[in-house]
């Protein structure tokens, strides 16, 4: 199981659940955990975005498939159900939503995935859906989905650890981050099981926030990293 900040394959990712993940949206994929897969950088398809210095995601729900003849997908509502009457996997995350919100269940438990660079994610952690709707964009509604961040680590995991993990390191520093560090362990240079790292804990007044406070490990010195703080 990844943790929270740990760089993987589009490979290792599909390892991890049994599955070549094919779409950006997968409700209880095989009768298990949910995972969404997002995108902030520059050119992605949906509008995704990161609230409350990292402790919230808004998810963009996904647009009808792109058909020979159709619409183009981007002029057209997202829909609720298939053509066949089924519900979408807008559908299902939206009424898992409100299935919540009404007091039947508990909040879905969402996986997330996030697209750093082709072929490369991070494991951004397991999130609460706790809300969806629909809002009017460019002249056709979307729909939002509104998931928190859950903290959960084994129990020996230090409390720095606990709470570095109660937040996603923004895109864009993950980003400069990794063109900085040139995908590379900033120690021994491994490209091999890298994790996205806090200088300074987060506990001890280090940011999530800036370049300057993250930098790439590969899992052997960010375990040895860790035994050392006190």
């Amino acid at each position: 199981m990844p943790r929270p900040g740990d760089i993987i394959s589009y490979l290792e990712m599909s390892m991890e659940e049994g599955i070549n993940l094919q779409r950006g949206m997968n409700f209880r994929l095989r009768g298990k955990t949910s995972i969404i897969l997002m995108s902030v950088r520059p050119g992605a398809p949906y509008a995704d975005r990161i609230e409350e210095n990292g402790k919230i995601l808004i998810y963009e729900g996904h647009d009808i498939p792109n058909r020979k003849d159709g619409p183009n997908p981007k002029k057209v509502d997202q829909e609720m159900f298939t053509p066949s009457g089924s519900l979408t996997e807008n559908g299902k995350f939206f009424e898992a939503a409100q299935k919540y919100k009404r007091g039947i269940q508990p909040a879905e438990r969402v996986k997330v995935y996030e697209k750093l660079r082709d072929g490369i994610w991070v494991y951004n952690g397991i999130f609460k859906l706790v809300d969806a709707w629909l809002e009017e964009s460019n002249a056709r509604k979307v729909f939002k989905f509104r998931l928190e961040l859950v903290n959960e680590l084994i129990p020996e995991k230090k409390q720095d650890d606990e709470l570095e993990h109660g937040r996603i390191i923004p895109s864009e520093v993950k980003l400069a981050v990794w063109k900085r560090d040139k995908g590379k362990c900033v120690i021994c240079g491994s490209s091999e099981n890298l994790h996205f790292d806090h200088i300074i804990p987060y506990s001890k007044g280090g940011s999530s926030l800036v370049a300057e406070n993250i930098q790439l490990l590969c899992a052997r010195h960010n375990l040895a990293k860790h035994d050392k703080i006190e």
